[in-house]
């Protein structure tokens, strides 16, 4: 089944992660670091493995950008979720990392995991200097201010604006902010074996919006309790979602439809590819 194959991986990046870190310090920016990155689903970490397999790349070389996309993203969630950001104090369950140590620890929690993610990419079993150098750049580009950053500012700059945002450009926001980290995911396997990347580029920008939308239904019809953090903010805001702008219905029906364009941008790869036609339906039936 699709979800023991995820959790597989996920335990896989959460060992990696155990090996890594325990050769650091014993600080508390150091334990920081290992509980930013506990949990979760590891979906982006999955996409690094899965891409891999579908080109013959071995576990071994390919655990080091998945653990090290999987640093990046928990490095986000951790500087996302501080007061002069978002303001959360819940995360996956849990008191997030500037509840549990202060605020100091965690921009240098978040601070260090963003340098491991480069770390861990560029790591001489990852492959050859061509293939780590292209990692580290193609990964500087999705997180920075023309990727997750950028979706980030366009984030904070709609709190202030005049009106909402419209269909385009929340769609641009998230694009940056979710989208880029999931395309460059998707998209390791081939760039590990020095494949065209193209096929799942755009299976990863059609699964990285869907994910998205989902995220906005479940914002409204979710359990905070499974979600592991409090939900509807963004409408308690006033802020504009999916759902605010298509309605539930009519976001849930544009999910399922970007879910079928994900799949058959796969059709090439044949039987192979099936795993990732099977993560790109679990990204609609979560309910976390």
């Amino acid at each position: 089944m699709f979800r023991e194959k995820l959790a597989q991986d996920a335990a896989r990046v959460q060992n990696q992660f155990d090996l890594v870190l325990e050769a650091l310090d014993d600080l508390d920016v150091t334990q920081a670091m290992a509980y930013a990155t506990r949990g979760g689903k590891r979906l982006r970490g999955f996409l690094v493995l899965e891409s891999a397999r579908l080109h013959g790349v071995e576990p071994a070389q390919a655990i080091w950008p998945a653990t090290g996309i999987e640093a990046l993203h928990a490095y986000s969630l951790v500087h996302d979720d501080l007061p002069c950001m978002d303001d959360d104090d819940l995360r996956r369950g849990r008191p997030t990392v500037h509840i549990k140590w202060d605020e100091g620890t965690a921009v240098l929690a978040g601070d260090a995991l963003q340098a491991l993610a480069f770390e861990l990419c560029t790591r001489p079993e990852v492959g050859s200097t061509k293939v780590r150098a292209e990692l580290a750049l193609t990964l500087a580009k999705a997180s920075g201010a023309q990727g997750m950053v950028l979706g980030q500012a366009l984030d904070i700059a709609a709190e202030t604006a005049a009106a909402p945002l419209t269909l385009e450009e929340i769609t641009q926001l998230q694009a940056g902010k979710t989208g880029a980290l999931i395309e460059w995911s998707a998209c390791a396997g081939a760039r590990l074996a020095q494949a065209n990347p193209e096929p799942l580029r755009r299976y990863a920008q059609a699964l990285g919006l869907a994910f998205q939308i989902t995220d906005d239904i479940l914002d409204v019809e979710g359990d905070a309790e499974k979600a592991g953090k409090r939900l509807q903010k963004d409408a308690n805001a006033g802020k504009a979602t999916f759902v605010s702008l298509l309605g539930l219905g009519a976001a849930k029906t544009r999910a399922a439809e970007l879910v079928d364009q994900a799949c058959a941008t796969l059709d090439g790869y044949g039987p192979a590819a099936e795993t990732l036609k099977q993560a790109a339906r679990f990204v609609i039936a979560r309910d976390s």
